[in-house]
């Protein structure tokens, strides 16, 4: 469980990153069966395009390019514009940059995207996003005109009581989702997070689930664990707070640019930035690197500390 310098991993990802645990993971969520000894190549990007964290997985299996997420924060309507630049840069690296000046047609893997959420938020057992509802209307006489891209991505919902049968193909998303409604209601009872994340690791290895790994990884699982709830907490709070709209990003040319500009970067900023918060970075460093002011971000210190129970 070493985490690359560049990201933070997840547990979700550790639990993921042996082949043959994300093969029994993609022909659950697939509903395939694929064999055992089918090949399956881990390509994940090391550069971050969602937020500080790494929970996503890229593998190549059966002719497919699969980009495979976890996700507990709300959905963000933006994930099939970000996985379209994200499928950009995993063809670069898969392909030959001078094989695309070929007379012949060049067969490139089928893209498959598929989010995995287990928010506390009411969400469908499943639903689609799209880029096309991404693009602007059209004057009525342009419509047909000139080409399209589509990109569809499927949202899974994996808390307990949705999907059961699909979550249950899978020994390690089954015992996964149950960790988590642990420190769920462990949380509601105890209002203390670390408590809460310990407890629930503690009753999940009593209870024979996730035992090998939790057993091996029980320190660096309880840190990981408490840090990623850190952050998903911060980051709701500061959407219910407004800050994403501006007010911590804004620049100081102008209120209205700020406003903008919160609304297109606020989530990806506000991500790294909360990262930097749960590791004690200084407030004067975060403010520097991300040219904001200091106020705002001890004000989100202060708001962070507030909700994690420190």
């Amino acid at each position: 469980m070493q985490a690359n310098r560049e990201f933070k991993s997840t547990v979700f990802t550790a639990l993921f990153s042996d082949p043959e645990k994300l093969l029994e993971l993609y022909n659950a969520v697939s509903k395939s069966e694929l064999p055992r000894d089918t090949p399956l190549k881990i390509i994940t990007l090391d550069n971050i395009l969602f937020s500080a964290w790494r929970n996503d997985l890229a593998f190549t299996i059966a002719d497919k390019i699969v980009i495979l997420m976890e996700h507990q924060s709300t959905i963000n309507e933006n994930m099939p514009l970000r996985l379209l630049i994200y499928l950009a840069r995993v063809y670069e690296k898969l392909i030959e940059r001078t094989t695309i000046y070929q007379t012949t047609l060049l067969k490139i893997p089928r893209p498959d995207f598929i989010v995995l959420y287990n928010g506390a938020e009411s969400a469908p057992d499943e639903e689609t996003l799209r880029l096309s509802d991404a693009y602007k209307e059209l004057p009525a006489d342009a419509v047909g005109l000139g080409g399209s891209l589509e990109l569809t991505l499927r949202v899974v919902n994996i808390n307990i009581g949705r999907n059961e049968n699909m979550v249950a193909k899978c020994e390690y998303l089954h015992g996964y989702v149950q960790l988590v409604q642990k420190i769920r209601s462990y949380q509601k009872e105890r209002q203390d997070l670390t408590a809460a994340v310990t407890q629930a690791v503690d009753n999940c290895i009593k209870e024979g689930i996730l035992t090998e790994f939790l057993k091996t990884h029980a320190t660096e699982v309880i840190n990981m664990l408490t840090a990623e709830w850190k952050l998903e907490e911060a980051q709701e709070v500061w959407k219910r707070e407004g800050w994403e709209k501006g007010q911590l990003v804004g620049r100081e040319e102008g209120r209205k640019e700020g406003r903008m500009e919160g609304r297109m970067e606020g989530i990806d900023i506000s991500a790294e930035i909360m990262s930097a918060l749960v590791e004690r970075v200084p407030a004067e460093d975060i403010a520097r690197r991300y040219n904001v002011s200091l106020d705002s971000v001890e004000r989100l210190r202060a708001v962070l500390t507030m909700y994690s129970g420190e």
